[in-house]
């Protein structure tokens, strides 16, 4: 039994590695975009697909992949998506033109898919219920982590080697996870799946595709641009007919009817929703950090190291409460620390020490962890085990395209707050277009012109917008932590659908022997 505990939790260890890969991923690419667009030649519109093609394929197959997991085995999921990603980043690595690295990008979209909604999946398999809540918030620090870790790391490696490493990079990490998730984990699967739902899948990708393009071409062509509208009316069309055909076909590939259970609908809910305040938070504090304090790319990610801090402390802490008391408690609370830490920094301005800033993001940090933890945990609790793939691939679905729509939405509160702030009286026209569409530009323009009223009437308006963002973010954090305390279930309930003869652990282990 020892054995076999050890066992388990090294599994684990090599799941959060794979979590750890795809969190920093998110964010090292914005660290490198100005050396790759230096040595590639490439324009803002391709150094824009390079972020994009990653998530738009990672939204759109997702939950696909979720279903595709509990069918024909979690494991060997997870080594497909693993493989995917680490061949993708070697292509990237020693890429010679902007197409091959978008190529590479969408790729490792694909084992992005794959390995998010697969790795939560497989913990029911592992970890009896009065343990998973831990290994939960174990996976939650993980991926947390790895997000604000992508400046520090990707700065570290600019500085000392060329842009390709910051690729290459996630080779000797997937070569790692590959070897202890082949070794420790054991094959889990749906014992008795349905068919294969094609339509269902088709409608899901194709909807989840267009939607999150649209809301990717949004903030930069305008709302009412007609690309972005055909793409958003696209997507509520066939993301209607996803639904219909889910909700009558005699087997569906997601079981929409989980939303009925409110411990899943309301701790999807308060996922998504902490996912919004962290990725607003996210938008905004690097440039912050960079353009207005002045600090490199390094020096960006060491200062936001206090947020890993706070995430650290803050899973494991809602996992203690959740046990205690259930997962209202330590959900709403984190949502209103969360809230609480996003209005602390809507009060930040040029003068601002270091300290402060420190003191937030560490708040921030704290309650996402204890929210977000625990919301996941209370997502798997309400999923029969057969099901955790597809389950857990529509909380990060929404996860997903809840962060896009954040990103769109608080993108273009930054751009207006910014815009109806800067004064570029007296500058050339083309001067002053430069200086309105970003930060970097005014910079830019003020250190040609040599003119440092411009640098600080910048900074000034960038900060302006800042609070805005922040502003709206808390609030809706706030609103959040409200709608949990009243809404979600203080207990865990009983998972829909389960077989009570035999525990999740050792009927899913006779599925996978299947």
């Amino acid at each position: 039994m020892e054995g076999s505990d050890k066992r388990r939790w090294w599994g684990l260890a090599a799941i959060v590695l794979a979590a750890l890969t795809l969190g920093f991923d998110i964010t090292i690419m914005n660290v490198a975009l100005p050396t790759i667009a230096g040595e590639l030649s490439v324009g803002t519109n391709g150094l824009q697909w390079m972020v994009n093609a990653y998530v738009l394929v990672m939204a759109g197959l997702m939950l696909t992949c979720g279903a595709l997991g509990d069918r024909y085995g979690r494991k060997r999921l997870l080594i497909v998506g693993l493989a995917l990603f680490g061949i993708a980043s070697a292509l990237a690595t020693w890429a010679d033109s902007a197409g091959v690295v978008i190529a590479a990008r969408a790729v490792m979209g694909v084992g992005g898919a794959i390995i998010m909604p697969v790795a939560f999946a497989v913990l029911p398999a592992l970890f009896p219920p009065h343990e998973r809540p831990r290994a939960v918030a174990v996976v939650v620090i993980g991926t947390g982590v790895g997000i604000p870790l992508g400046p520090l790391i990707g700065g570290f490696l600019l500085e000392h080697f060329w842009w390709g490493s910051i690729f290459l990079i996630n080779v000797p990490m997937v070569a790692i996870a590959l070897a202890a998730i082949g070794l420790l984990l054991p094959e889990t699967r749906d014992p008795h799946p349905p068919r294969p739902d094609l339509p269902g899948g088709g409608l899901s990708i194709a909807g989840l595709g267009a939607l999150v393009y649209g809301l990717i071409e949004a903030p930069g062509r305008g709302w009412t641009d007609s690309l972005v509208l055909s793409a958003l009316g696209l997507a509520v069309v066939l993301l209607s007919g996803f639904v219909w055909w889910e909700l009558r076909t005699a087997q569906p590939m997601i079981d929409l009817r989980l939303f009925r259970r409110p411990q899943f609908l309301w701790g999807s809910v308060a996922g998504v929703l902490v996912t919004f305040g962290l990725l607003g938070m996210l938008f905004v504090v690097p440039q912050y950090l960079q353009l207005v304090a002045g600090f490199d790319a390094f020096g960006t990610g060491l200062r936001l190291l206090p947020m890993i801090a706070g995430l650290v402390v803050g899973a494991p802490l809602g996992e203690r409460l959740a046990a205690r008391a259930g997962y209202r408690g330590p959900v709403a609370l984190g949502l209103l620390i969360l809230a609480c830490g996003l209005a602390a920094g809507a009060t930040t301005d040029t003068a601002t020490g270091y300290g402060f800033v420190a003191a937030w993001l560490a708040a921030v940090g704290l309650g996402i962890g204890m929210a977000l933890a625990s919301a996941m945990d209370a997502v798997l609790g309400a999923l029969p085990p057969e099901r955790s793939g597809s389950g857990t691939a529509i909380t990060m679905t929404l996860r997903q395209v809840g962060g896009a729509l954040g990103v769109a939405l608080l993108g273009s509160l930054l751009a207006q707050g910014y815009g109806d702030r800067l004064d570029t009286t007296g500058l050339p026209a083309p001067a002053a277009d430069v200086a309105h569409d970003s930060i970097a530009g005014a910079l830019a323009v003020a250190t040609r012109l040599g003119n440092p009223a411009l640098a600080l009437d910048a900074k000034t308006a960038y900060l302006h917008g800042m609070t805005l963002v922040l502003v709206a973010t808390a609030i809706i954090a706030l609103v959040s932590a409200i709608l949990t305390a009243v809404l979600l279930p203080g207990r865990p309930t009983a998972p829909a659908a389960a077989d009570t003869e035999v525990s999740q652990p050792e009927q899913l282990a006779q599925g996978g022997s299947r």
